[in-house]
C-alpha cells in the first residue's frame, strides 16, 4: 500500500512538474510587451512574449520562481501565484546586458531598436540610415526619394528593397521616375516605434522589390506626453513637430496626432524653396477579447525647386560654383494620402489573426535636366514625369502554434493583394517648367499582384528549420494614349520563391545561422508589355551564412558572408522612356556589427560592409557594376542620461567606386562627420545638432552622364554629381506636457 502511495505520489508530482503556466507581459499602462524572456529557476524553461505579450511556460508549477526582463524594463524576480498571470514591469534605462538573443530569423533586429534607443532619429534620412550597411543620398532638394545603397546594389529609389509602413508598401510599381520609387518623407520620424529589417531574398512575407533586403517601420500605438518642438538652423531652415495624446492615459485605448512641417533654402545658389507638410492621426483599442484593432491616416504634400546635377568640367572652369546650377529650373511637387486599417486578433492561445487594409492616393510631378543640351540644343533637354496614382491593398495572416512531443512547430499562412491604378504617366519634353514641347510616354497603367505564403518554423531543441514557399501572381495592362487606336496590352506572370533557413542557437548568447532562399523584382508594365511578358520578373537567388554573438554581457557582435545572384532583366529608364537590358551579376561580400555599453549611459557602434559586385557575362575590365559600393561603414559614440545630457558624434565612409563598366571614370567617395548634444531640464530639451563637422567638400550622388552645355560643340560624359551639405548647424528646443 505504501508503494502505491508512493507511486501516486510520484506521478502527480511529474504531471505537476510538467504542467504549462500561461499569462501575460504587460507595461504600467497595460501595453503588451513583446519579446520578454521569461525562465524559470528551477526547471530552466523558457519562452517569449508574443505580440500580445501573451507566454506559456512549460514545466511550471505554482510557487516556482521565474525571471523576467526585456530590454527597457527593469528585471523581475516573480512567484508564480495562480494559473494566469499578469505580470507587470517597470520601465528602465536601456542596457544592452539585458538583451537575449532569440532563436528567430529576425533576430538581427535587436541591432535596430538598440540604435533608435541611443542614437534616436530626427528625420526621414535618418530613419533609413538605421539599417546597418544602407547609405542614401538626396539629388532633388529633399524633394524626391532618397538614392538607395545596399549589398552593392545601387538601388536608385527602391528598385531592389522592400519598404513598408504599418503593412502598407511605400515602393510604387511602374512608377514615372523610376521602378520601386520609395519616398518615405510621409513618415514623421518621432512617430516611429519599431524598424524590422533583413538582407537578402530569405523571407516568404516579404515578395517584390524584396532583393537585397526589406525595412518594415511600424508606427507608436501610443505616445504617453503631448509635445511641441521647432528647429531653427543655417540656409533658412525651420522644421516644427507637434504630437498631442488625444485620450489621455487611459489603458484601453489611445489616440494621437502628429504634425510636421519644414522648410528650407538649402546651401545651394539657388534657393530651394522647400516645403513639406505632413499630418499624421491614429487611433488604438485593446478589445474585450485581446484584439489589437488600430485606424490610421496621413497626409502628405512638399514642392520645391531645385539647382540639380551639374557636370565636373564646369566646376573645373569656374563657371560655377560647387553649390551653383546650370539649369535651376528644375523642382516638383508631390503629394500621398494614406488610410489604414489594422487587426490583430487571438483566436486561442496558439493561433492569432493579423490583417490590415490599405488605400493610398498618390501624386507626382517632376522637372528634371541631366544631358542640359545635348539632345536639343535649342530649347535644352528639360522633362517632365508625371502621375495620379490610387493604390488598394489587403496583407492577412494566420499563426499557430503546435507541439508534437518535443518539437515546437509555428506555421504561418499568409495571402493578400495589391492594385495599383495610375492615370495619365507621362514623360514629356518641356521648357522653364511651363511649355511642353511633346509627349516621349503617356498612358494609363494598371497593375495588380495577389499572393500567398506558406511559412513554417521546426524548433528540434538548440536547431530551428524554416522551410517556406511564397506565390506571387501579377497582371500588368497598359493603354498607350499616344496610339491613334485605343488598346489594351496585357500581360501576366507567376513567380514561386521558396526559401530554407538553418538557426543554430548554442545558449541565449550566441546564434548561427545559414539563409537561403530566391526573391524577385517585377519590371515596369512598359516594359512588361514592349518585352512580351519574357524575362519580366528576374530571379535573385541568396545565401548568407553568419552568427550573431554576445561574448561579452555588453557587447554583441553581428557578421555574415553572403551571396546574391541577379538574372537577366530588362531595366525601363524613367528619363528617357527607353527599356534598357541589364545582364547577369553576381554579387558578395561580408559584414561585421559591434555594439557595445561602456557603462550605464556611453555607447559604442560600428558596422562595415565589404562586396565584389560584378557582371557575369561581359569580359573582365569591362564588367563593373556602375556605382555599386564595394566598402561602406558607419559609426559612432552616443551618450544618454547623464546629468539631463544626451548627444553623440557619428561618420559614415563611402569608398569610392566604379560609375561606368570599365571603372574609367570614378564616383569619389566620402567620409562625414555628424554631431548632436541635448539638455533636458524638466520638461523642456534644448539642443544643438551639426551635419558635416568638419566642413568635408563631398559629393553626395554623383553619375557618370553624357551632356553638352550650350556652349559646346561637342557632347562630354563625366561625372555629374549633387553636391553634399557643407557645415550645416540648427538648433531644437521642445517642451513636453
Amino acid at each position: 500500500m505504501k508503494k502505491i502511495f508512493f507511486l501516486i505520489f510520484i506521478g502527480f508530482g511529474i504531471s505537476t512538474f510538467a504542467q504549462i503556466q500561461k499569462g501575460k507581459v504587460i507595461d504600467r499602462d497595460g501595453n503588451p510587451i513583446e519579446n520578454a524572456y521569461l525562465i524559470n529557476s528551477i526547471s530552466e524553461s523558457h519562452a517569449h512574449s508574443n505580440e500580445f505579450g501573451i507566454f506559456s511556460l512549460d514545466k511550471t508549477v505554482f510557487g516556482n520562481a521565474i525571471k523576467i526582463s526585456a530590454l527597457g524594463y527593469k528585471k523581475l524576480n516573480y512567484t508564480i501565484a495562480s494559473s494566469d498571470e499578469t505580470i507587470i514591469l517597470e520601465d528602465d534605462i536601456f542596457r544592452l546586458n539585458e538583451i537575449v538573443i532569440q532563436p528567430k530569423l529576425s533576430a538581427l533586429n535587436v541591432i535596430s531598436k538598440i540604435d533608435l534607443e541611443t542614437t534616436p532619429v530626427n528625420s526621414s534620412q535618418e530613419i533609413l540610415r538605421k539599417v546597418p550597411g544602407l547609405f542614401i543620398g538626396q539629388h532633388a532638394g529633399g524633394g524626391k526619394a532618397e538614392q538607395i545603397f545596399l549589398r552593392g546594389f545601387d538601388i536608385d529609389h527602391g528598385t531592389d528593397i522592400s519598404i513598408s509602413v504599418d503593412g502598407m508598401p511605400v515602393n510604387m510599381v511602374s512608377h514615372a521616375h523610376g521602378q520601386g520609387y520609395a519616398d518615405l518623407h510621409f513618415v514623421i520620424p518621432e512617430t516611429v516605434e519599431k524598424i524590422d529589417f533583413g538582407k537578402g531574398t530569405y523571407y516568404a512575407t516579404k515578395g517584390d522589390f524584396a532583393t537585397a533586403g526589406y525595412v518594415a517601420f511600424q508606427t507608436k500605438d501610443k505616445i504617453e506626453k503631448s509635445s511641441i518642438s521647432i528647429e531653427i538652423g543655417q540656409f533658412n531652415t525651420l522644421r516644427t513637430v507637434g504630437l498631442f495624446n488625444l485620450l489621455g492615459n487611459q489603458k484601453k485605448q489611445s489616440a494621437y496626432i502628429a504634425t510636421e512641417y519644414i522648410l528650407t533654402d538649402g546651401p545651394f545658389e539657388s534657393p530651394q524653396n522647400f516645403n513639406r507638410i505632413n499630418l499624421l492621426g491614429k487611433y488604438s483599442a485593446v478589445l474585450t477579447d485581446n484584439s489589437k484593432f488600430s485606424i490610421l491616416g496621413s497626409r502628405f504634400s512638399s514642392t520645391w525647386d531645385a539647382s540639380g546635377q551639374i557636370p565636373q568640367r564646369s566646376i573645373d572652369n569656374g563657371s560655377i560654383s560647387r553649390f551653383g546650377a546650370i539649369d535651376d529650373t528644375e523642382g516638383g511637387n508631390t503629394s500621398r494620402t494614406n488610410l489604414n486599417v489594422s487587426l490583430t486578433k487571438p483566436i486561442d492561445e496558439n493561433m492569432f489573426l493579423k490583417a490590415n487594409a490599405f488605400y493610398s492616393n498618390y501624386q507626382f510631378e517632376l522637372f528634371s535636366n541631366f544631358t542640359f543640351f545635348l539632345n536639343d540644343p535649342i530649347n535644352g533637354d528639360q522633362i517632365k514625369q508625371k502621375e495620379y496614382r490610387d493604390i488598394y491593398g489587403m496583407n492577412a495572416e494566420l499563426n499557430k502554434k503546435i507541439k508534437a512531443n518535443d518539437v515546437n512547430i509555428l506555421l504561418q499562412f499568409g495571402a493578400g493583394f495589391r492594385s495599383d491604378a495610375t492615370s495619365d504617366s507621362e514623360l514629356s519634353s518641356t521648357v522653364n517648367r511651363r511649355t511642353v514641347l511633346s509627349n516621349i510616354k503617356l498612358g494609363d497603367i494598371d497593375q495588380s499582384n495577389l499572393f500567398s505564403y506558406l511559412n513554417s518554423e521546426f524548433t528540434f531543441g538548440k536547431l530551428v528549420i524554416n522551410p517556406a514557399i511564397r506565390l506571387d501572381y501579377f497582371k500588368f495592362n497598359y493603354q498607350d494614349k499616344l496610339l491613334e487606336n485605343y488598346k489594351t496590352q496585357s500581360e501576366s506572370k507567376v513567380k514561386f520563391s521558396p526559401k530554407l533557413n538553418l538557426l543554430y542557437s548554442q545558449n541565449n548568447n550566441v546564434q548561427f545561422f545559414i539563409k537561403s532562399g530566391m526573391g524577385f523584382h517585377s519590371n515596369d508594365t512598359r516594359v512588361v508589355v514592349e518585352n512580351n511578358g519574357k524575362e519580366i520578373l528576374p530571379t535573385a537567388l541568396g545565401t548568407d551564412i553568419g552568427t550573431i554573438w554576445k561574448p561579452f554581457p555588453h557587447l554583441i557582435v553581428s557578421s555574415a558572408l553572403w551571396y546574391l545572384y541577379l538574372e537577366q532583366e530588362f531595366v525601363y529608364v524613367g528619363d528617357a522612356g527607353i527599356i534598357e537590358p541589364s545582364g547577369k551579376s553576381r554579387r558578395m561580400g561580408a559584414e561585421l556589427g559591434l555594439r557595445y555599453q561602456l557603462n550605464d549611459w556611453l555607447y559604442f557602434d560600428i558596422d562595415a560592409n565589404y562586396t565584389h559586385a560584378r557582371s557575369i557575362e561581359e569580359l573582365k575590365g569591362q564588367n563593373y557594376i556602375p556605382l555599386a559600393p564595394d566598402l561602406t561603414t558607419t559609426g559612432g559614440l552616443s551618450f544618454q542620461k547623464i546629468n539631463g545630457f544626451s548627444g553623440g558624434l557619428r561618420y559614415r565612409y563611402l569608398k569610392s567606386r566604379p560609375a561606368n563598366e570599365d571603372n574609367s571614370i570614378v564616383a569619389r567617395g566620402y567620409f562625414i562627420s555628424d554631431f548632436n548634444v541635448n539638455y533636458q531640464y524638466k520638461n523642456i530639451n534644448f539642443g544643438v545638432s551639426v551635419e558635416n563637422l568638419f566642413d568635408s567638400e563631398w559629393n553626395e550622388t554623383q553619375f557618370a552622364t553624357e551632356s553638352r552645355l550650350q556652349s559646346e560643340t561637342n557632347s562630354v560624359e563625366e561625372i555629374h554629381f549633387t553636391p553634399g551639405t557643407p557645415f550645416f548647424i540648427k538648433g531644437k528646443i521642445s517642451f513636453t506636457f
